[in-house]
């Protein structure tokens, strides 16, 4: 009986397969909606058992009943919807009703481009629903390369961006989808599309909008907990924290009623599913055409980004004078700026309470300020020069190195192909004078450059505390660099520059001023000179797979040479660096864009030559590495990147560097974010602590080894951070709120003393405890319309283990307290007004110096003020002046046995506080843009 069941079923198999037949045919087509629209068309057709359509050669692969299939009656089909067959044409109206990027006879791309001389005006068709969405894929498209504008309409579904010839549309598409939102030639994976909010979801026959109320002053803010509700009873909710809704629409209705307790009830004619916004006042109506203004604040923090990055804008960069990468920190709270001693004039940055170096300084993401550039190479990056900071404390993505401790400073530089063709900067003070040139073309339309150039020079001499030396150094500085940016097709991509940096300048004691001062036969007056040469290159290549736009491969590549001689009275300090760096990173998904892993490999060797007074330091790091990083997310709640780097030290061997980062969306206000790092580095003792040089203190090194650089162990440290964000769309024009809370934990450090002995300075490694605790809240809101105040209070504990002894950091202030005050009229006048607070710092003991030479235990508090104005003539000329320290501080006595610098007394290290009294500046900019633009 069995078989003859089996035979049975074999027969009617069989004779099923031998019923049907396979057909090629040839129909006109170009993209995605082309291929959904025939293969529908075909499935709908009576016999037709499936259909496959390749674009690529226009064939329509079909299975079909022999038996009922009708070739012509599918050819007619195809016709009428507007595509071409071997033996039917289309009417000119039924291929004229084809959306444009369907149109396959006269082919364009997906968007509709407008050429300029330089720059393109497209139009891309991105599926939304809301403004939400609005924002979402303005977002997106922004952050893109080679996009300076962006706007997307909510009716008719076009994205309109301002570009040039570097932007990349596959990235772009990539982009859009992975949040969600399907485009002309790619749909959102469907996870993807199901982590949008009700209101944004616009696949399903839902009805999606947004209740608004109208306050007071006219502002419209979300109207929570209104019910919706159809009128046959069929469906109902009511609307979430955004004021957003979702309904299924209604078989029987086509009115839709809305309440909410305290406003009168409506009820609204729906003719169609779609979007409605709607607005319940004394008379509730539905808003045809909504207009929603943002004014992009100078400093924003990313809402995704499981690592809290702080972007600082040119908008920011501009509150102040902002000569060099130094001197643009001064409205940002999160970074302290001091001198290194009392005579150069040197400027340094600290971070959770933490030196520079312990920072990791990038330029577009490649190694820039390190090694023996770490105090001097913040002067090499001139203020105009800069497009943006991206800036993050504790230890950031491992893919960029294993050297942050306390944080990351990531410039980017203005890029060739900007649409500002033409920057002009001219900046004087009191002796110092600068000016800045940026000129920016295009070669052909795949290659665009720019030149960047800057000089600066200071000749004046003050003496404003009477000490005999120079407030300020004397000199000039010259830095020019040259940049190509390559967009090739299929995703290709590379940039190539050079720039080159001289220094000269003096410090110390000047020969006008002891002019009429008597000195002993033979005395010589303490100078401090310095003059560097430092030349840079570099090369990036990358390519996104087109077929595969969520992968891509990228390879950094770039060498440095720098050379440094310079003297501190009778006491040479010459240095010289050669590097070379590599990097190659390859970035996929896993499964869906849920699941990101990015992964490579890197190198960086490095050559180190140093004459210190009369002793040399040579070594040569080889550190090769592998890294792997993986990101997961969770809709739009929640993120996790978990980083791991293995490099190889030729001196300190194999070491591991973990980091993790998590970010969660407590409500959709509120971000809670958490991180945890390991970090390493080789201090760099001496140009890391240039001060040293410019006394009489006696310079130690208490090595431990033979092989290790300076005979000292590489500096390690966890950094474990915490921090919630917490934006009020509601109150004061979208008030925004923030606490950092940060601990730095060192396994070792090169710990530099002052302390164990007033007539030297010691290195060397950790022998007890090392940490740093900070703690930043920060307040940011707008009282009035074009009012930005910025509040911030900032605590630092940091103690290190002197000798047997564990004491504060010296010349660290505790406690900052910070308030910025930013104005601009509606004629572009703008005022900035940036008030600090400092504790007290405590000093390096002076106990065993003569009564003469002692300082006190510790330096008072003190406040700083910094204000300027500015005036924007059209978009072309601004003018801008200013005051620094407005208080007129000074450091009284700065130098210890200034009389006397080639005295076993002579000290300018114990600096806690500005030398150079009140400044004021005066500048201008001026700027051309594109005809188009």
């Amino acid at each position: 009986m069995r078989i003859i069941i089996i035979m049975c079923f074999s027969v009617l198999c069989f004779s099923k397969i031998s019923s049907q037949d396979t057909l090629s045919l040839h129909v006109s087509g170009i993209c995605d909606m082309c291929k959904d629209r025939i293969e529908g068309i075909s499935l709908n057709t009576i016999g037709v058992g499936e259909a496959s359509y390749t674009l690529k050669d226009q064939s329509l692969i079909l299975i079909y009943e022999k038996a009922i299939f009708n070739l012509k009656e599918l050819e007619n089909q195809l016709s009428l919807a507007g595509h071409d067959t071997e033996t039917q044409t289309a009417t000119n109206e039924a291929y004229e009703s084809l959306p444009l990027c369907c149109r396959y006879r006269n082919p364009t791309t997906t968007e509709h481009a407008i050429a300029t001389s330089d720059a393109l005006v497209k139009e891309i068709w991105v599926n939304g629903s809301c403004e939400i969405c609005k924002e979402r894929i303005e977002e997106v498209a922004k952050k893109q390369v080679g996009i300076s504008e962006a706007s997307w309409d909510v009716e008719t579904k076009l994205l309109k961006i301002v570009t040039n010839e570097s932007f990349n549309l596959v990235k772009l598409e990539a982009e859009l989808i992975a949040v969600g939102h399907d485009t002309r030639n790619q749909n959102a994976l469907i996870k993807d599309y199901n982590k949008l909010p009700q209101c944004c979801q616009y696949r399903e026959n839902n009805l999606n909008g947004l209740i608004w109320e109208i306050d007071v002053k006219g502002k419209k803010l979300p109207l929570i907990g209104a019910t919706v509700n159809w009128l046959d009873g069929s469906n109902g909710t009511t609307t979430d924290e955004t004021g957003g809704f979702s309904l299924p629409m209604s078989p029987t209705s086509d009115s839709l009623a809305v309440s909410y307790l305290g406003y009168r009830p409506d009820t609204i004619y729906i003719p169609k599913k779609g979007h409605i916004e709607i607005v319940m006042e004394e008379h509730s109506q539905l808003l045809k055409e909504v207009q929603i203004k943002y004014r992009k604040k100078s400093v924003e923090v990313s809402y995704l980004n499981p690592i809290k990055v702080k972007q600082i804008s040119k908008k920011e960069l501009t509150k102040a004078a902002c000569c060099n990468l130094s001197e643009s920190f001064s409205t940002n709270p999160s970074i302290d700026v001091s001198f290194t001693d009392a005579v150069t004039g040197t400027k340094q940055i600290e971070m959770l309470g933490l030196a520079g170096p312990y920072v990791q300084i990038t330029r577009e993401n490649m190694p820039d300020i390190r090694g023996l550039s770490a105090i001097y190479g913040l002067t090499y990056i001139p203020g105009p020069w800069i497009e943006s900071i991206q800036m993050n404390l504790g230890t950031g993505s491992a893919i960029n190195g294993f050297e942050s401790i306390a944080g990351q400073l990531n410039v980017e530089l203005k890029k060739p192909g900007d649409n500002e063709y033409l920057h002009l900067n001219g900046y004087a003070s009191q002796g110092r004078y600068e000016a800045n040139a940026i000129v920016n073309t295009a070669l052909d339309k795949k290659w665009t450059t720019n030149l960047l150039t800057h000089y600066n020079f200071r000749n004046s001499v003050h003496d404003r505390n009477f000490d005999g030396f120079t407030d300020m150094p004397t000199g000039k500085t010259a830095i020019v660099s040259n940049n190509y940016a390559f967009q090739g097709e299929n995703g290709n991509e590379a940039q190539i520059g050079w720039k080159y940096s001289y220094t000269d300048q003096t410090a110390g004691q000047d020969p006008h001023l002891h002019e009429n001062i008597e000195h002993p036969p033979g005395y010589e007056l303490w100078q401090a000179t310095l003059h560097s040469d430092r030349f840079e290159a570099y090369l990036k290549r990358g390519k996104v797979f087109t077929k595969r736009p969520y992968s891509s491969i990228g390879f950094q590549f770039s060498a440095m040479y720098h050379n440094q001689k310079s003297l501190f009275g009778k006491r040479p300090y010459d240095s010289n660096q050669k590097m070379i760096y590599g990097n190659l990173i390859y970035q996929t998904i896993i499964h869906d864009t849920d699941h990101k892993l990015t992964m490579g490999s890197s190198i960086i060797a490095e050559k180190f030559n140093e004459l210190v007074i009369n002793s040399m330091y040579n070594r040569a790091e080889t550190v090769p590495g592998v890294f792997a990083e993986y990101a997961y997310s969770l809709e739009e709640k929640f993120n996790l990147v978990v980083g791991m780097r293995a490099d190889h030290h030729n001196n300190h061997g194999l070491f591991f560097t973990p980091r993790v980062h998590t970010r969660y969306a407590l409500n959709t206000n509120t971000i809670l974010r958490a991180s945890i790092g390991r970090g390493q580095r080789t201090a760099n003792i001496f140009a890391e602590n240039i001060g040293i040089f410019a006394s009489s203190r006696e310079i130690l090194v208490h090595s431990n080894s033979s092989t290790k650089p300076y005979g000292l162990d590489a500096e390690s440290a966890w950094n474990f951070g915490v921090n919630i964000t917490r934006d009020f769309p509601n109150f004061m024009k979208g008030a925004s709120w923030s606490l950092d809370l940060y601990h730095t934990l060192f396994n070792n450090q090169i710990v530099v003393d002052y302390d164990s002995d007033v007539r030297s300075v010691s290195f060397y490694n950790l022998a007890g405890k090392s940490f740093s605790s900070s703690i930043q809240t920060q307040l940011d809101f707008n009282p009035i319309d074009r009012f930005d105040i910025r509040l911030a209070y900032r605590y630092n504990n940091v103690k290190t283990t002197y000798g047997n002894v564990l004491l504060a950091k010296p010349l660290t202030s505790p406690h900052r307290a910070f308030i910025n005050l930013a104005y601009e009229t509606q004629n572009k006048l703008k005022f900035d007004f940036t008030l600090n607070w400092q504790s007290s710092k405590r000093l390096p003991t002076t106990m065993n110096n003569p009564e003469q030479y002692q300082f006190e235990e510790r330096s008072p508090s003190f406040f700083m003020a910094d204000a300027q104005a500015s005036k924007s003539f059209g978009d072309v000329f601004e003018l801008y002046l200013g005051a620094e320290n407005i208080f007129n501080l000074r450091q009284k006595n700065a130098i210890i046995a200034s009389g006397e610098p080639y005295s076993k007394y002579f000290d300018s290290t114990l600096i806690w506080g500005p030398v150079f009294g009140r400044n004021y500046y005066i500048g201008f900019r001026y700027k051309l843009f594109r005809e188009d633009q």
